[in-house]
């Protein structure tokens, strides 16, 4: 079997933790941001785990993570 390309896209916006979960950066943190709250703004800065209905189709385009 050939090797799988890795989509770069993909490749710059995921990292894999060591027990291997995806993380992935919040949207809706870069701009109009005066009508959100400290708050929220605050909470769009950390990372979170992608959720389990979406963790299929990123693990195919970051294969060798």
């Amino acid at each position: 079997m050939p090797k799988i390309k890795t989509n770069r896209g993909a490749a710059k916006r995921f990292k894999s933790t060591g027990s291997g979960k995806i993380v992935r950066h919040k949207a809706f943190s870069s701009h109009i941001l005066t009508k959100k709250s400290t708050k929220r703004k605050r909470n769009l800065r950390k990372s979170t785990v992608v959720d389990s209905t979406n963790l299929k189709q990123i693990a195919k385009l970051i294969p060798y993570r």
